[in-house]
């Protein structure tokens, strides 16, 4: 198994925001969107954290009209484009941009009835604090909805997976792709974090060739 190289927590430099931003995310977002829905996500209060430049609240809005979503991130120039990019779709008024700090939030416990990430985990040094900041604000019989990358068995895997999704993109941006995956977690160490919450194994799982999820509520008390 490849040695797990994280990434810098923050991407907070405007190229890497704007290369972020442009990089072809449609269908993973919808993929996401889509999936969150099939769990049982309801058109409720959301809680996005690692927001980025907020594609997938913007794809949540269409999806579910009368969603509303507090977007978190904790790179300002991420929140800069994201601010750009939900004016441009006149969606300020269901998009609420936070910039904090994923694993010390600002939110008292048991805040949201729904709180969503999507590819933050693999940026953390120390993951298990976003989980249970985000087990922490979820509301007694709310939902839990993570995504992220897996890291690739060997090198030659990474470098397949990056000139499959990635070999149209930049450099940069395929180095980017290429960082996320060394950075990312395993199935079983991200399985290993959510035991703590009395979770069992099958609320984490391989999602596709590259991604796993985690689906969790919490129990009413």
């Amino acid at each position: 198994m490849l040695p797990r190289i994280p990434e810098t927590e923050a991407m907070d430099s405007a190229l890497e925001a704007e290369e972020y931003d442009t990089m072809d995310h449609a269908e993973v977002n919808a993929w996401f969107v889509r999936d969150f829905a099939a769990a049982g996500g309801m058109p409720d209060v959301t809680l996005d954290l690692g927001t980025g430049t907020a594609l997938i609240p913007l794809v949540l809005c269409q999806y579910m009209p009368a969603v509303r979503v507090v977007a978190v991130d904790y790179a300002g120039e991420m929140l800069r484009v994201a601010r750009r990019n939900i004016i441009a779709r006149n969606a300020h008024d269901r998009i609420a941009l936070v910039r904090a700090d994923g694993k010390r939030l600002p939110f008292p416990a048991g805040s949201f009835p729904q709180v969503i990430s999507n590819s933050i985990v693999h940026h953390l040094p120390e993951p298990a604090f976003i989980f249970e900041e985000a087990w922490r604000v979820l509301r007694p019989g709310g939902m839990v909805f993570f995504r992220d990358l897996f890291r690739p068995p060997d090198a030659a895997t990474l470098q397949d997976l990056v000139e499959r999704y990635a070999g149209d993109g930049t450099p940069y941006q395929k180095k980017m792709f290429a960082d996320s995956l060394h950075a990312a977690l395993t199935v079983e160490e991200v399985h290993a974090i959510v035991s703590s919450f009395g979770l069992d194994q099958g609320c984490v799982r391989a999602s596709s060739d590259r991604h796993w999820t985690w689906v969790a509520r919490k129990t009413a008390e």
